[in-house]
């Protein structure tokens, strides 16, 4: 048996260094137990190898719960779910016990797109379930998540620190009757990055190869974990940085889209810096990286190396004051981007566009394109005189072109076609 395995807690009591979770996790069950549960379902959110899965196990001994455990990313479409969902809301439990634990694990795999339905079913298992729900995702953060976002309650689970990491180390090694050098202990606890599986998985490595644990044989055989940034990773990492390396480094670690990266830095620019120039400085690097990413696109990926240079270290330095070493972090909230927040508003409206633009394309025998820009203009005047048009038009779509829909929908127009000089329309 694997030792993350065979160590793993089985209760919450003998989780490491998650008070914060496990406090919040007990009150909400406490809350079910009553019969008034703050929400239906919880999202562990945090890095691999934190432990989410791990405490949601431990919630369901605790409470003497059977876990229903599935796995998201590999329930690919609504069927999958809704099987789940069935099983999970309406049939009584198993063994006696007195009621169910869901587990939904990794929620942030699910591709909107190819996984088509997966996410609304996962939105009505939530609706109908009779029994708690424990969601968890690396990157909760993800566009396609919001809704589930908005009806979870959400927990972080932090990466473990140096301290625990070792205490866990040690503790294995007690039960194992190994011998460990100390040096050995804080190597691998450093290179496994705040990942417990990475780094018990590292311990037993060289317990089986070589009988016992110590700094020089750890330093030849192990290499640090790699692992990629969530977008406030990234951000504390350019932000506090205090050297270029460590600047592009949080760049280049990344897994945000390069274009979405510059809209959560320029979003946040104005919140962690105080200096009208270090502010005007920053967002000059950031839109010289913006046209680097463009010119890159069109002209070849060599040119990247410039947009991290410039959206990195280029924003970091901006800051006088680390040049003249009188800079001091500070710790100051990020902000998400309004963009996002803006294009989640307008989604119905874009959609209620779409199905008309639809309706209009086959009208027309015409393109996206071609009647978002020439016709749907006309259809707006023309649907002020006379209602019935021939589309068959829902009472939303027609309050939509007569002007009444929810907020704008111009960023979400492709392009915009200029009109002839001289002539008008």
């Amino acid at each position: 048996m694997s030792w993350p395995l065979k160590y793993r807690p089985k209760s919450l009591e003998e989780v490491i260094n998650q008070e914060d979770v496990k406090s919040a996790l007990r009150e909400w069950m406490e809350s079910w137990v009553k019969g008034k549960p703050q929400s239906k379902a919880v999202m562990l959110y945090g890095r691999p190898g934190a432990g989410k899965t791990t405490l949601a196990e431990a919630l369901a001994r605790d409470y003497q719960l059977e876990l229903l455990e599935m796995n998201a990313s590999d329930s690919r479409n609504l069927k999958d779910v809704r099987r789940i969902a069935e099983v999970g809301a309406t049939q009584g439990s198993l063994f006696g016990v007195r009621g169910k634990l869901i587990l939904m694990d990794e929620v942030d795999g699910v591709n909107a797109k190819a996984d088509y339905g997966a996410i609304q079913a996962i939105l009505e298992l939530i609706s109908n379930s009779k029994h708690p729900i424990v969601l968890t995702a690396n990157d909760p953060w993800d566009p396609s998540l919001r809704e589930l976002r908005n009806v979870v309650k959400m927990i972080e689970v932090k990466p473990l620190g140096k301290t625990a990491l070792k205490k866990i180390l040690r503790k294995v090694c007690e039960k194992e009757k190994l011998k460990c050098g100390e040096g050995a202990l804080d190597f691998i606890a450093e290179i496994s990055e705040g990942d417990a599986r990475y780094a018990i998985n590292s311990l037993q490595a060289i317990a089986q190869g070589y009988g016992e644990v110590n700094e020089e044989t750890a330093k030849l055989i192990l290499r640090r974990k790699e692992r990629e940034y969530d977008p406030f990773e990234t951000l504390r990492g350019i932000f506090w940085a205090r050297y270029a390396w460590q600047a592009k480094e949080a760049v280049s670690s990344s897994h945000v889209d390069y274009e979405m990266l510059i809209r959560w830095i320029s979003e946040n620019i104005p919140v962690q810096m105080e200096g009208i120039e270090d502010i005007w400085r920053a967002y000059d690097a950031l839109s010289r990286a913006s046209i680097f990413l463009k010119r890159a696109k069109l002209s070849g990926w060599d040119l990247l190396t410039y947009t991290f240079d410039l959206m990195g270290p280029g924003v970091a330095m901006a800051e006088k004051g680390k040049s003249k070493g009188t800079w001091k972090a500070k710790w100051k909230k990020f902000q998400f981007p309004q963009y996002i927040q803006l294009m989640s508003k307008s989604r119905e409206n874009r959609q209620v566009r779409d199905s008309i633009l639809s309706k209009l394309g086959k009208a027309t025998h015409t393109s996206y394109n071609k009647t978002l820009v020439d016709t749907l203009p006309f259809v707006r005047v023309l649907i002020e005189r006379e209602t019935d048009i021939g589309l068959a038009l829902s009472q939303e779509e027609l309050e939509y072109l007569k002007g009444e829909e929810k907020g704008s929908t111009s960023e979400a127009r492709p392009y915009s076609r200029k009109r002839p000089r001289g002539k008008r329309s």
